[in-house]
């Protein structure tokens, strides 16, 4: 194996002068220039901001689960993804962790929003923006004052619970409004929570035969993008509307997400006329050896990368407040 250049003391090596460096434009341009058409896709990073870290912790509260079940462990050991991280800590506990998902849902109760979740929901309420979110917990909901809506769908599973979403009012096409679609499970169902890497491989699957399956309602083949499988759930809104990342690292343990992402530049290359933008938004770390890859990932896929220059520039940028 031929060591890192952390490993050789070295510092870590950059990209070439203005290669995945961002694309100039600022978040709160974008946000006030593209507001009528945008879906957000959130992640566990609007948790991590300003006070809401030290309560609203989703690494801390894995790892202390784990500590439970397998004495000795105390840290994600440098090289495991927090996906596979999971999977061993349920080998190793001979299925202790059989109870983990319910243990997840249980502790996430308490979580609550800051002003900054409120100021960001606000803003996709005054838009009738839609919200994709990685996370499990109902921070965002509560943030912007929404209630769970259970559509009438005779295949819900509470695996698969990816019609479900949280809004207003029922929201028949997710691209039409607001509302907030959980694509990694949801707490109220503790059996959809998507933890590991199995759980991972898992719904690529499920995904896999309604995108790319051999029936006739799959992605690939609807004529009109309304007949197939996922048009009623928020697999809807990747394939059919432009996209704003916030919050998400979006690195290699992502498999689930980054592998959509993969089948959705396949589908805009199949239907150039349908393709949509991307924006992936972040703050520059000089010391992460992988940030020039995933933007190498990113952007190979259509999605363009914006540099913040904060963290505070992302959740309490004066966009969000934009009437």
């Amino acid at each position: 194996m031929i060591p890192s250049r952390a490993a050789k003391g070295l510092s870590p090596a950059r990209p070439p002068a203005g290669m995945f460096r961002g694309t100039g434009m600022k978040l709160e341009t974008l946000l006030r220039r593209r507001e009528p058409d945008l879906a957000l896709v959130i992640g566990n990073g609007i948790n991590r901001h300003a006070n809401a870290a030290a309560t609203n912790s989703w690494d801390a509260l894995l790892i202390g689960i784990a500590r439970d079940c397998v004495p000795g462990i105390k840290t994600v050991p440098p090289g495991t993804a927090l996906t596979e991280f999971y999977d061993v800590v349920e080998l190793k506990s001979n299925a202790k962790t059989g109870s983990l998902q319910a243990e997840f849902c249980r502790s996430m109760a308490d979580w609550r929003p800051f002003p900054h979740h409120r100021e960001v929901m606000g803003w996709a309420l005054r838009h009738r923006t839609p919200v994709l979110t990685t996370n499990f917990d109902e921070v965002l909901s509560e943030a912007g004052g929404c209630t769970f809506q259970f559509p009438p769908d005779p295949k819900f599973t509470a695996f698969y619970p990816w019609g479900c979403h949280f809004a207003p009012r029922l929201v028949d096409d997710p691209c039409a409004d607001f509302g907030i679609w959980h694509i990694n499970g949801m707490a109220r169902y503790r059996t959809s929570i998507r933890l590991g890497l199995s759980h991972y491989m898992q719904s690529v699957r499920r995904a896999g035969t309604w995108i790319q399956g051999s029936g006739e309602e799959n992605l690939f083949r609807a004529k009109n993008r309304r007949d197939w499988q996922g048009a009623k759930t928020w697999m809807h809104l990747v394939f059919n509307k432009p996209l704003l990342f916030l919050g998400l690292a979006l690195g290699e343990n992502e498999v689930f997400l980054r592998w959509l992402l993969i089948e959705r530049a396949k589908y805009f290359r199949l239907f150039p006329d349908r393709r949509h933008d991307a924006w992936y938004v972040y703050v520059d770390d000089p010391r992460d050896e992988r940030q020039a890859g995933k933007h190498f990932f990113l952007e190979s896929v259509g999605i363009r990368c914006i540099e913040a220059d904060s963290y505070r520039e992302i959740y309490e940028n004066p966009g969000w407040l934009h009437a």
